[in-house]
């Protein structure tokens, strides 16, 4: 690989899969009465990465992804049940 080309390179960012993604978790914490800010609690999340997710500024960890189903008390692919 050349210099030039490790210079250039992008972070993945799926605009599309993250949206769903945070939309999805708004549903479930929905469904389960839980607010951002004890779901922050629960997963050991600052609030601010939690509402991060929640509007797409971030792109979140497989290991954030995992405390957070933990804290919901939910498989992963619950938090993935769409369709992209």
């Amino acid at each position: 690989m050349k210099n030039d080309e490790t210079k250039s390179r992008k972070l993945i960012f799926d605009q599309e899969g993250l949206e769903l993604l945070a939309k999805r978790l708004k549903e479930i914490r929905s469904e389960k009465g839980i607010s951002q800010e004890e779901l922050a609690y629960r997963s050991e999340i600052t609030l601010s990465q939690i509402a991060r997710i929640e509007t797409v500024r971030i792109n979140p960890t497989v290991s954030t992804i995992f405390k957070i189903a933990r804290a919901l008390e939910v498989r992963p692919s619950e938090l993935f049940n769409f369709e992209l």
